[in-house]
């Protein structure tokens, strides 16, 4: 589902031209050819927001942020019950890994998913903690600022490279103004 939401963001957001240069571009495997139950390799994405960065002149840890952005989006469209009974964002961020990702790894049993630990500092202030092989971090702060635009909250969110229970992780701070 990944893929074919970047490639919606892509058009959606720039245009179908450049989504078709960057796919041509990028030499992919399946030439983008994406469906939202199979399983590809992660790097065809970075090659893709690589390819994209260049094309638009705008780095690509921004570009994850705006596909961040619009995945959250999607995603609360797509699944209304992961926001049933949920008023804030930190109770929403914070049911990631016991709830969510339960649950998409019931319909993407082969999906390599991040893992979050939090930490409630505040009624105002969430630390989270990315751990991934995969380093999308940019997406993850993109989705954590798309949720805070779901609740219409406004906050800021800072990322920083951090060590966390011995390995290395990413914290993500989320201070709710």
């Amino acid at each position: 589902m990944i893929f074919t939401e970047f490639k919606d963001m892509v058009e959606s957001v720039f245009s179908t031209d450049i989504l078709e240069d960057i796919i041509e571009k990028s030499d992919l495997p399946n030439n983008g050819a994406y469906t939202a139950v199979g399983s590809y390799n992660h790097q065809e994405i970075v090659t893709m927001a690589t390819n994209l960065s260049q094309a638009v002149d705008i780095p690509v840890g921004t570009l994850l942020e705006i596909f961040g952005k619009h995945l959250f989006e999607r995603f609360s469209n797509r699944y209304p019950n992961f926001f049933e009974g949920v008023t804030e964002p930190f109770e929403f961020l914070k049911n990631i890994d016991n709830y969510i990702h339960v649950e998409v790894t019931k319909l993407y049993p082969d999906a390599e998913l991040p893992r979050f630990y939090y930490e409630q500092k505040s009624p105002q202030e969430l630390t989270m903690y990315y751990l991934s092989s995969r380093h999308f971090e940019d997406l993850a702060v993109g989705l954590v600022m798309g949720c805070l635009a779901y609740f219409d909250v406004n906050g800021e969110v800072h990322k920083s490279e951090v060590e966390y229970q011995g390995q290395e992780a990413i914290e993500i701070s989320i201070i709710l103004l």
